[in-house]
């Protein structure tokens, strides 16, 4: 037995384990409760077969959305642990601005339950953060999944695989053109990295996809690295249309 489960019951005595988002009482520590859990929407088939974008139903498998239609993809799809809800956002800003890294293995969990089966073959790598807001923030809250579905999968932690050369402002808000124009040139492979990439089957890891724009960077900067395949994995994507 390991030794955190033989301390469990007494920490669970100590800390009873409580719901993240609620505070309802719950079995055991770094879970949801009912209420809660139910407020997370998993994204269901039919879907894009290129992006994984819910469809309707009536829709064949294997069928193509519009947006991948008129633009395809680098990208070699798109893993989404649930779609962006009030519940989503709530568990991804107390991860990335409330400091509760501690619900990193929880999202992690439903981030791998969408992945196919990894192996040490394939490599995670997280969206990577400028260095000055790394240092305001103290963390990389993409990192910290990627850790743990390093942890959970076997696969290969790459954590520095990419790098941010320069500071991009908040994207909220812009539109597609000046998304592009902020991103350009900011994201690229980390040089000392170019042998693991080369040939490298890559899940990119992201906390929230939202229009997609620096995820598109971070695959475009893998493949100009040789990166043979990059698949994106998040704990939350925004699909209006979808909920």
């Amino acid at each position: 037995m390991a030794l955190s489960s033989a301390f469990e019951p007494v920490i669970d005595l100590v800390f009873p384990p409580r719901c993240p988002l609620c505070g309802a009482g719950v079995a055991r520590h770094g879970g949801l409760c009912q209420g809660c859990w139910s407020g997370l929407v998993i994204p269901g088939t039919p879907a894009c077969a290129t992006c994984g974008r819910p469809f309707g139903e009536g829709i064949v498998a294997e069928a193509i959305c519009a947006p991948c239609m008129a633009d395809p993809p680098r990208h070699d799809g798109i893993a989404a642990a649930t779609l962006y809800n009030e519940t989503s956002r709530k568990l991804v800003l107390q991860l990335k601005h409330g400091r509760r890294i501690a619900l990193a293995p929880l999202l992690a969990r439903l981030m791998a339950a969408r992945l196919l089966p990894l192996d040490e073959t394939w490599l995670i790598v997280p969206v990577p953060l400028h260095r000055w807001r790394l240092w305001r923030r103290g963390y990389n809250q993409s990192a910290e999944l990627a850790r743990e579905l390093a942890r959970l999968t076997g696969a290969r932690l790459a954590v520095d695989a990419l790098v941010r050369r320069k500071p991009t402002p908040t994207l909220g808000g812009l539109g597609a053109k000046a998304r592009r124009r902020a991103l350009s040139g900011a994201i690229a492979a980390h040089p000392r990295r170019a042998a693991m990439l080369k040939g490298a089957q890559v899940v990119l890891v992201d906390d929230v996809l939202t229009s997609g724009a620096t995820s598109n960077a971070c695959v475009s900067a893998l493949k100009r690295a040789g990166a043979g395949k990059v698949v994106i994995s998040c704990f939350a994507r925004v699909l209006d249309e979808a909920l």
